[in-house]
């Protein structure tokens, strides 16, 4: 009988989801996580190096072959396929939401006028070219899983912008 799994964080979740593809890189998993991911679940280079080790000790990965310039491959164990399907069943919940953007624009009465309006104006141009990239993926993407999580990104972008009309000029 299987051991009890392992339990993990979402970060160390979101490196054993993107495993089940095969073996990679810190660095591709770091690139995979930006493709995968997009924007509703960062997941940076530091967190992933970090996890990396802490999940082989743990028996989740192990190490595979070395690539060019002595790049480490991990790839996921059984313990580490039982661990990410444990976190994947377990209880949803509400998700924190955690944006520098909104506690800038929390704390935006503190800045000189045209500060503020900076601000909203590159957001909203980051934001405005973002919906396009994002509408372009909902469209195409045909898993409904997937898709759900595309559209919600969508969704996700258009309330930013809503958020930024919103703001005192």
């Amino acid at each position: 009988m299987p051991a009890a799994p392992v339990p993990v964080n979402a970060t160390a979740a979101a490196v054993l989801g993107l495993l089940h593809g095969g073996p990679m890189t810190g660095s591709e998993l770091v690139a995979s996580a930006r493709g995968r991911f997009g924007t509703f679940f960062s997941v940076t280079r530091s967190q992933v190096y970090r996890e990396l080790p802490a999940l082989a000790a743990s028996g989740l990965l192990a190490l595979g072959e070395v690539g060019p310039r002595a790049s480490q491959r991990y790839r996921i164990t059984a313990a580490g396929k039982r661990a990410f399907r444990a976190w994947l069943a377990g209880p949803g919940g509400v998700d924190a939401l955690r944006s520098p953007l909104v506690l800038r624009l929390l704390h935006a009465d503190r800045l000189p006028d045209e500060e503020r309006s900076a601000l909203v104006e590159a957001s909203r141009a980051a934001y405005a070219e973002q919906l396009t990239e994002a509408s372009t993926a909902a469209e195409a993407e045909k898993d409904p899983y997937a898709r759900a999580v595309a559209e919600f990104v969508v969704a996700h972008i258009r309330a930013m912008l809503a958020l930024l009309d919103r703001v005192p000029a």
